[in-house]
């Protein structure tokens, strides 16, 4: 797929219909072969959309305008180009918990819970939440995070959690303001309520840290798998994480995490985690596949607000 083609396709099916501003800018950038020429120079995995533009965003440039846009990041091309190597996609949306809570607290109790790609952390926390099914709600506090539910009957309570730890190759404190800029950063424009909700879970985190280790997927899950208590249930889990994995080390950790003694939980798109007869997605835009141990369980939507059960 060229650059071109990859912010067309993010504009038609990531934010079409869900964020406007980034619709217009990444078509725009899709036709500006200015801009194009300057992302062709860069990896292939650092041309991404969300990348591009929560950089821009993070340093302070227009992202409503694509005029401004274009401007800008020719003009500042040496800033951003360094930011954007450096920086990696690291959108930690708490609002997630609500398509993996079904299946968390379904499991057998307590549960020990390991984030693969975690960032901060923030989805470690299903069991600090809320929940809003529709009318039906799970738990209390804030935030409250709400998810259209078809095909199940929403959990009628949160999992309990005794462990809870992430590995990830840069993860980020929630009691680090800069980092927790970078999280914001990546929000898209329109979308106040993920401001608010990244608020409420990065105090929720802060308040109880959880175990954030740097390493690889492949190569340091073992030895952090084997930190779990014992008389937990042990849950390694990953969302939207697997698309910025090489192939051969996605597949090797498809076989690694196979054969641990836990329960494996992914959420990701059906391209990058493939499965044997899906159904038809519910609607256009993009889907993830929640699995469980390697089994199609739903289609969910990429921030958690909505989930569509087919198992």
């Amino acid at each position: 797929m060229t650059t071109a083609e990859a912010y067309a396709r993010f504009a038609g099916r990531e934010v079409r219909g869900v964020s406007p501003a980034y619709e217009r800018l990444s078509r725009a950038v899709s036709r500006d072969d200015e801009l194009l020429a300057l992302l062709d120079g860069l990896p292939p995995a650092k041309r991404q959309p969300n990348l591009l533009f929560g950089v821009v965003r993070w340093l302070g440039g227009p992202v409503e305008d694509p005029a401004a846009f274009h401007d800008y990041t020719l003009t500042n091309w040496t800033t951003i180009e360094a930011q954007v190597r450096a920086r990696a996609t690291q959108t930690n949306e708490a609002g997630r918990c609500a398509v993996l809570l079904p299946v968390l607290a379904a499991l057998p109790q307590p549960l020990a819970l390991l984030e693969v790609g975690a960032s901060a952390g923030l989805c470690l926390y299903p069991d600090r939440y809320a929940y809003r099914y529709g009318e039906h709600r799970v738990g209390s506090g804030e935030p409250v995070l709400e998810c259209a539910a078809t095909g199940l009957a929403p959990p009628a309570r949160v999992p309990e959690v005794v462990w809870r730890a992430g590995l990830d190759l840069n993860p980020l404190d929630v009691t680090d303001p800069g980092d927790v800029s970078w999280l914001d950063a990546l929000i898209w424009p329109e979308h106040e309520h993920r401001r608010a909700r990244l608020r409420a879970a990065t105090a929720i985190a802060a308040a109880d840290p959880p175990l954030l280790i740097r390493g690889d997927l492949v190569d340091d899950l073992p030895a952090l798998a084997a930190r779990a208590p014992a008389g937990a249930t042990l849950v390694v889990f990953h969302t939207s994480v697997l698309y910025q994995v090489p192939v051969p080390r996605r597949e090797a950790f498809v076989r690694l995490v196979d054969g641990l003694p836990a329960h494996w939980v992914a959420n990701e798109a059906p391209e990058v985690l493939p499965h044997e007869g899906l159904p038809e997605p519910p609607e256009e835009g993009l889907h993830n596949v929640l699995a469980l141990d390697g089994r199609p369980l739903a289609w969910t939507r990429g921030h958690g607000q909505a989930i569509t059960w087919f198992a």
